[in-house]
């Protein structure tokens, strides 16, 4: 009988150990852009208790596009976004109190997607491309291309079609002719539909997603920043190196078949050409880049000193907890 007192005693003593554990979780909200087949990389964060470990309780958020983000975010509503750094330089410039602490996608897996009709970069002529909103990449990967090429603006149409499938669903139905697109859909497209050009060779130094948050955040809750970044950091380096167990949870949140193959191809073509990188870097050049990119393209009408919209200690303080 005193066995069994004492085994009741140390595991009621055990549970009010971890309740009061889950208690002193301090609760982070995380907001991401809708999650496609590489979705298991962003999200890894938030499975194996890699937040937990840093004293998180995290709640991830689904936004259609980064516009809606970096709203919610502004508002309060949420205490960071994965979205474009150059959406959260557009914002900066008009005053918004943005802060990018590290990018986790420096690599762009977008390209340009045609129908049978477009054979060289040339035949964009006359065409309609699907694209999205100013500042995003689409925007920027077309304009470039187009730049390249010597190919005025005035002598493309450009429809606003939205997110990576409904820009994929308008080439296929032949609604637009063309279309900057995620690579993995080219797994699932028809046969007359090719990738003309990958984004990574018009864009090299295109930085896809940045995790940002508020210099108001940053001043209340700094070290829960940093482990936020550093909980990312575990969760990144673990997903490029677990391929099934990444491709896994991308199917389960994009909701997919078994014998759907985007996850696969996402992973793939990702880690081949990295472009996650675990270390979350924050690549001043490169996002002075894209700050000149926006100015050309007429979205932004001055440049910014890009040091009131970035704090880079807080990821130097976040490499220090990784691996812990």
């Amino acid at each position: 009988m005193a066995v069994r007192l004492s085994t009741l005693c140390l595991l009621m003593w055990l549970a009010a150990g971890a309740s009061a554990q889950a208690q002193d979780l301090k609760p982070w909200k995380h907001g991401v852009i809708e999650p496609k087949g590489d979705a298991g990389f962003s999200l890894m964060v938030s499975r194996h208790g890699f937040a937990e470990k840093q004293g998180l309780k995290l709640e991830i958020f689904n936004f259609k596009n980064g516009a809606t983000a970096h709203k919610a975010l502004l508002a309060g509503e949420i205490d960071s976004i994965e979205s474009s750094p150059g959406a959260a330089i557009l914002a900066g410039a008009r005053g918004a109190d943005v802060k990018i602490l590290g990018c986790d996608w420096p690599g762009v897996p977008h390209g340009l997607m045609v129908r049978s009709t477009i054979t060289k970069v040339e035949d964009l002529k006359g065409k309609m491309i699907a694209v999205a909103a100013p500042g995003s990449l689409p925007n920027l990967l077309l304009n470039a291309l187009l730049e390249k090429y010597k190919i005025p603006t005035s002598e493309v149409r450009f429809a606003n079609l939205g997110g990576d499938l409904d820009r994929y669903k308008a080439v296929v139905a032949g609604v637009a002719d063309a279309g900057v697109v995620a690579a993995e859909f080219m797994s699932v497209a028809p046969k007359d539909i090719t990738m003309l050009v990958a984004g990574r060779d018009i864009l090299p130094n295109y930085v896809r997603l940045c995790l940002t948050t508020t210099g108001k955040v940053l001043t209340g809750r700094r070290a829960d920043a940093v482990g936020f970044i550093a909980a990312e950091m575990n969760a990144l380096r673990f997903a490029v190196s677990h391929r099934d167990d990444t491709i896994a949870l991308s199917r389960d949140l994009i909701q997919a078949k078994p014998d759907d193959p985007r996850p696969a191809y996402a992973f793939d073509i990702t880690v081949k050409h990295g472009m996650v990188d675990p270390t979350v870097p924050l690549p001043m050049h490169k996002l002075s880049w894209m700050q000149d990119e926006l100015v050309k393209a007429g979205n932004l009408k001055t440049p910014i000193d890009l040091a009131k919209i970035t704090d880079a200690g807080i990821r130097a303080e976040a490499e220090k907890r990784v691996g812990k």
